[in-house]
This record gives C-alpha cells, sequence and structure tokens, in this order.
C-alpha cells in the first residue's frame, strides 16, 4: 500500500467527516477545472483539517460574518484558495452562492485567484504573497489581546486560526512573524502547518530540510503533531492549542497533497494545474463523489450549513453581554471598530496647530511628528504604535504610549518590533483588518523596500495602515548611501492607493498626521527628515495638506515662474523666491506634501496652484515622477544617483541641490 492509499485509508475512517471533507475537495477540483487555472492540490490535502475546524472549533456565524468577538481564519497559502471559498459557500455565507465558484477566477468574481480582504465576507486579509498571512495573524492576535485587555474578555474573547504550507515557511518573512508571536506570547494563535513535502519545483528536500518544528520551538511555541488526514488526532491537537494560554501552538499535519487523485496526488504536478478531465473522473471514483459537476448531496450540504449557524448561539450571547456593559464603554468599544474618531478630535487638532502659530517650531520633521503623536495618541487610544529597532531615531514613542507591549503588560500601546520591518508592516495590516486599532510603526525609509510588499497588501486591501518613514534624503549626512533613500519617494509614489506624505515643516507635519489618521480606507507613508527645518506657517485653520498641494508663498503680481518642492526643500523653494523677486522674478512657491491627493483634486484647482508660468521643482530624490509637474528633467533640482557619506550640508552643496541651482534654474526658464 502506498502512501496515498494509506492516507485515503486514514481519512475515510470515519466515513461521516470523510464525506464532508469531500464536499471541499469536489467544489476545489471542479472549480480549477472549470477556470483552467488554479492549485486543486491543497484544498484537496488540507480538507480533513478544515472539515474538522470549521465543523467542531471555528467560532463564527454564517449570517454574521462581520460579528467582531468571531474568531479570525487566515488562508496564508492563500494560492489554495479554493479551500477557503469552499467553506464559506458550504456554511452558508450570503455572498459566497455557488455560481461564485463557478466564476472561480474570472472577471468580476469574488473568487479571485487569491483571497482578497473586502471582495468576499469571511477573506479576513489578502493572502498569496507567502508568509504574509501568517505575519498578518499574529497582528490580529495582538489586537485581539490589546482590545481584550481595554474592554475585558467578556467581549474580547476570539483566536486566530492560520493554515500554512511549506511556502510559507521557507520565506524570511516568517521568521520574523513566528519570533514575535513567540515572544509576546500569543497563546490565541494556532497554525495548522500543512506538511505535505510538495512545492512547485517538486520534493521540498531540493531546498527545504531544516527542522522546522524545533524552529518554531526555538523561538518559544507549543509545537504538536499530527496525521493531517486522521480527524480525530486533528480533534485532539486542535483542543490542546486551545488549552494552551501561554504560547502559540503550531500543529504540524502530515499531508499527502491532492489527496483523491489516484495519478497524481502527493506530485507536484497537482500543486498549481487543474486535475484534468481524466484524472478528474478518476478521483471522483476514488473518493465516492457523485458525477455531476459542482454537485453536493442535500444531506452533505445540510450537515455543513448547520455548522455555519452554530455559532449564533455564542453571537447573541455576546450581543447580550455587549449590551449589559456600562453605556459609556459600549460607545467607546463601538467607536473603534467603526473606525470613527473621538468627539474632541478636531478640538484637539485645532489646539495643537494654534500652539505652533504661537511659538513656531524649527525641528526635524520626524521630532514634529513626535509633538503630533503626543496630541493624536493621547485622544485616540486605539492608536498602538512601535518601531523596528529605532524608536530614538523614529521618535515613534510618546506619553501616551510609554508603556511596552508585551506578554505580561497587553494593555501597552507601544511594540518593539525588534529589526523585523517586513514583520512589523504585515502585523500591522493584521491589526488594521482586525478592527479596533490603529497600528503606526516607524523604520527608515531607505528600510521600506525591506517592508515593501506588506505596505503593497496595505495599499491593496485599501486599509488605513500608517507607516512613518524617518531619514527622508541624503539630509540623514554621514550614515551614507546604504542608509540615504534616493529612488523610494518615486517608487513607493508608483504604489496605487498608498499616500506618501513629505511634509515641510511642524504644521503641515501635523496636517498629515491628521489626514493618516482619519482615512482608514488608505494606507499612509510619513517620510520625515533629519535635519531641521523652520516652520514655514504662522496663520490658517484649514488642512491646507488635504488639497496634496497648495500655494505656500504667491508672487506678487503676475508669475513669471511657479516653483515646486517638498519635505525639507520647501524652505530652500522659498529662499529661492526671496533671491529671484531681489532680481524682479515673481515667483510662486508651491508646498506639495502628498501628490496622491493632489492628483485627485478638482482640474480647475490643480490648474490653479500650479499656474501658467514655466516651473522648477526641487527635491532631494529621484527626479523620476516630477515632469508630471515640470516641462522636463532639466526642470528638476535632484538627484539620478545615490548619495555618499559626508555631512548634509556638504551633500546638498556637492550634489547641487542649492537655493543657487534653483535660482539659475529658474532664470532660464524665465529668459527663455
Amino acid at each position: 500500500m502506498n502512501q496515498h492509499s494509506r492516507a485515503l485509508a486514514r481519512a475515510s475512517g470515519n466515513a461521516a467527516q470523510f464525506a464532508l471533507a469531500n464536499c471541499i475537495r469536489t467544489l476545489s477540483m471542479d472549480a480549477v477545472e472549470a477556470a483552467q487555472s488554479g492549485h486543486p492540490g491543497a484544498p484537496m490535502g488540507l480538507a480533513e483539517a478544515a472539515t474538522v475546524l470549521w465543523t467542531r472549533h471555528l467560532k463564527f456565524d454564517a449570517s454574521r460574518p462581520d460579528w467582531p468577538d468571531r474568531d479570525r481564519f487566515v488562508l496564508s497559502n492563500g494560492h489554495g484558495s479554493m479551500l477557503l471559498y469552499s467553506l464559506l459557500y458550504l456554511t452558508g455565507f450570503q455572498d459566497m452562492p455557488l455560481d461564485e465558484l463557478k466564476r472561480f477566477r474570472q472577471w468580476g468574481a469574488r473568487t479571485a485567484g487569491h483571497p482578497e480582504y473586502g471582495h468576499a465576507a469571511g477573506v479576513e486579509i489578502t493572502t498569496g504573497p507567502l508568509g504574509q498571512g501568517l505575519a498578518g495573524a499574529v497582528g490580529m492576535a495582538i489586537a485581539e489581546r490589546s482590545l481584550a485587555a481595554g474592554f475585558g474578555n467578556e467581549i474580547v474573547d476570539h483566536r486566530t486560526w492560520v493554515f500554512c504550507g511549506d511556502g510559507c515557511l521557507m520565506e524570511g518573512i516568517s521568521q520574523e512573524a513566528i519570533s514575535l508571536a513567540g515572544h509576546l506570547r500569543l497563546g490565541k494563535l494556532t497554525v495548522l502547518y500543512d506538511d505535505n513535502a510538495i512545492s512547485i519545483d517538486g520534493d521540498t528536500a531540493k531546498a527545504y530540510t531544516e527542522d522546522t518544528r524545533g524552529r518554531f520551538e526555538a523561538a518559544g511555541w507549543q509545537v504538536l503533531a499530527c496525521d493531517g488526514h486522521d480527524v480525530e488526532e486533528i480533534d485532539r491537537a486542535i483542543e490542546a492549542a486551545k488549552a494552551e494560554t501561554a504560547r502559540p501552538t503550531l500543529i504540524a499535519m502530515k499531508t499527502v497533497i491532492g489527496l483523491g487523485a489516484p495519478n497524481k496526488a502527493g506530485k507536484a504536478s497537482v500543486h498549481g494545474a487543474p486535475l484534468g478531465a481524466e484524472e478528474r473522473t478518476l478521483a471522483r471514483a476514488t473518493l465516492g463523489l457523485a458525477a455531476g459537476d459542482f454537485e453536493i448531496p442535500e444531506e452533505l450540504l445540510s450537515t455543513w450549513r448547520e455548522a455555519g449557524r452554530r455559532g449564533a448561539v455564542a453571537r447573541a450571547a455576546w450581543e447580550d453581554r455587549l449590551a449589559a456593559l456600562d453605556a459609556g464603554r459600549r460607545a467607546e468599544f463601538e467607536r473603534r471598530l467603526k473606525g470613527e474618531m473621538p468627539e474632541e478630535f478636531d478640538a484637539a487638532i485645532a489646539a495643537a496647530k494654534i500652539r505652533l502659530f504661537a511659538e513656531p517650531q524649527k525641528v526635524a520633521t520626524r521630532k514634529a511628528s513626535q509633538m503630533a503623536l503626543e496630541t493624536l495618541a493621547e485622544i485616540c487610544p486605539e492608536m498602538i504604535g512601535g518601531s523596528a529597532d529605532l524608536t530614538g531615531s523614529n521618535l515613534t514613542r510618546v506619553s501616551a504610549t510609554a508603556t511596552d507591549f508585551q506578554a505580561d503588560t497587553p494593555d501597552g500601546r507601544y511594540i518593539s518590533y525588534g529589526v523585523r520591518e517586513f514583520g512589523m508592516a504585515a502585523a500591522m495590516n493584521g491589526m488594521s483588518v482586525h478592527g479596533g486599532i490603529i497600528p503606526y510603526g516607524g523604520t527608515f525609509l531607505v528600510f521600506s523596500d525591506y517592508a515593501r510588499n506588506a505596505i503593497r497588501l496595505s495599499a491593496l486591501m485599501e486599509v488605513g495602515t500608517i507607516f512613518v518613514m524617518t531619514h527622508d534624503s541624503i539630509g540623514l549626512g554621514e550614515d551614507g548611501p546604504t542608509h540615504q533613500p534616493a529612488e523610494h519617494l518615486a517608487s513607493l509614489r508608483a504604489m496605487p492607493n498608498l499616500n506618501v506624505f513629505r511634509p515641510a515643516d511642524a504644521v503641515e507635519t501635523l496636517e498629515c498626521w491628521e489626514l493618516a489618521v482619519r482615512n482608514r480606507r488608505a494606507p499612509s507613508l510619513l517620510a520625515l527628515s533629519r535635519q531641521g527645518v523652520p516652520q514655514l506657517r504662522s496663520e490658517g485653520a484649514e488642512n491646507l495638506s488635504a488639497r496634496g498641494a497648495y500655494v505656500l508663498r504667491d508672487a506678487e503680481g503676475a508669475r513669471d515662474v511657479t516653483i515646486l518642492a517638498t519635505g525639507t526643500e520647501v524652505a530652500l523653494a522659498v529662499e529661492a523666491s526671496h533671491v529671484l523677486a531681489a532680481q524682479g522674478v515673481q515667483a510662486a512657491v508651491v508646498s506639495m506634501p502628498c501628490w496622491e491627493l493632489f492628483d485627485a483634486q478638482p482640474a480647475e484647482y490643480r490648474a490653479r496652484v500650479l499656474g501658467l508660468a514655466p516651473r522648477v521643482a526641487v527635491e532631494a530624490a529621484s527626479r523620476f515622477g516630477w515632469t508630471r509637474y515640470v516641462a522636463s528633467d532639466a526642470d528638476v533640482i535632484g538627484l539620478d544617483h545615490f548619495g555618499a557619506s559626508a555631512p548634509a550640508e556638504v551633500l546638498y552643496e556637492k550634489f547641487g541641490i542649492t537655493t543657487d541651482a534653483v535660482v539659475t534654474r529658474a532664470l532660464a526658464l524665465v529668459e527663455g
């Protein structure tokens, strides 16, 4: 008897559970076959584990998929998306009818190739880039523990479950995630590992031979093992995971990929391609399935639907407990879950701006960011900050976040992520999609490269994660080109649905922070300076940064030239305008803290700000992208190379990012 036959024998030992698991298998292989695209192997191999978890343990109510105290289920190996879509259909999620499974991977379908947050209820986070689902689940578990510390276990008491495969654990982000989770002792986090030893290239022994269980043990996890096709073994392992409160749990499940496909099970050929008509027919016979496509016997569908209703009693009891809360606590809990700002938010921002006008600050924008955070974190208790081991440089800790979030202080509001930029960003995405938390975390802008794929997922999911990126230019000086971002602003601005803010002074920094905290539908990245800048505005209640760009200093009379700038270079542009005025040239200065917001403004506003006069732009970064606002690269005072090791003022002079350079180019444009 071969491995596949032995696994089938174990799986079919419990006939009732085997029949339920086979519902997942038939839907998965039929949908992939209909699309002629997809990954049937993982859903077929994980069918028993999914059946046990969803019918016996997962706390959810299919009729109320947004129930705040539901368990979270994350399919980190998102290529097996038909596993999740099958479960959502079988358990009765309203927006996952059978027709959606039949439209798998087609235009307009909720059943995207990889699960996408916001496309269908029950998809808790976008997965597909391997390892990020696991790392996002760490953030979900952090959010659960933080909210439980604030509102009590009678209101917040749920678990986070993750399915992952070898690919997730090969990705480097997995080490960041499991290390952080083990350190924080996130006892309500359980990872079920699909240990099938197959990847796209074949046997994982070609590239992956480490002691996976030992790795998790070393990170402080409880490690269990079971036969991934023996439902009773799986059940006992899950019970043991639920009983462990001090450590997260890994359940290593030995499985056969593509279980049921007689010629392809256990092989790479079943990983990422349809079974084919002949193999699918043989699989149906092997598994004892109905002959028709997408055909589920009524009695089995009824059992699955009952599983989808099982959590209704627990949900109703939770609603009673919520209703019994003190009115103030209940209102605060509901406000946070809705993503609404506190009543005093507007007044606090206005007061902070008035203080800046009364006492102008000449500080680095990273310091201005910390000043803004002092106000925001005080009035928004849902804000949880952190840094990838650069707190003293990012200045992301303030009075309200003085206490660390640790295993023994879950009410703390500051996370020391360690040198784990990617893991930090992905965990913050998990907090964002969980709800009730506004996460922000810091590193250097140059290290946004390490976090980039998680930043991209936050933009794709349309969630309001806040990335605080300091040391935003060659202005950081002596650390040299390895730490000086040159191309980063341009590459980040190329990303859809990401608001990249580069504020010019303390006032703009406060405004950009306000916009970032308010916006729960798009991530924000604040690029902040190491070097000090003068405060350029001294009056005005309106948040001018909300328009993305605005005229900071207008010409006296008709414009001869317009100078565009961001960040620290806005002060340089203002200085250049004074030099030009002394020579009889009228220059307007436009500060552009956020290109994305400016490009979204009405055409009339954009035309009025940019004006008809020739334009020159200045930014201590790559010139790339600026030609949407100026006539040519020659009109951009910027960089086309990496930085160097030297003091900031020397670098600006050597690389020609100076007042004289702006003046010279402006005069050339004016004189034609």
